[in-house]
């Protein structure tokens, strides 16, 4: 799955860029049922963990947020990165600071 159309995507798909900083992309290994089905997961996991803050459930919270991340990994947008050429990972890095500069750079 690509970053929403009105975020900018790294040539080599592994990041979209929201506000100067770097996010890594989902695995597009995944298949488009998988991937739909853990980001229904991460939502699910988001929408519970915001109830148990507005409820001051903290052992609710804490297990929604065990969720975001279990899913987030699931997904490849944490944890050890998707790709396997090697090559580092910037996720969250500011994109000024990053190889992927002087490609932002271009963009409008």
């Amino acid at each position: 799955m690509a970053a929403p159309h009105h975020y900018p995507t790294t040539p080599d798909g592994r990041y979209f860029v929201v506000r100067g900083r770097l996010w890594r992309c989902p695995n597009p290994h995944l298949s488009e049922d998988e991937r739909l089905k853990l980001v229904h997961e991460l939502m699910q996991a988001r929408s519970a963990k915001g109830r148990a803050m507005r409820a001051g459930d903290l052992e609710a919270r804490e297990l929604a947020r065990r969720r975001v991340d279990a899913a987030k990994h699931a997904l490849g947008e944490r944890g050890k990165p998707w790709w396997t050429d090697g090559a580092p990972d910037y996720n969250r890095h500011m994109v000024r600071n990053s190889p992927y500069a002087g490609w932002f750079a271009t963009l409008d």
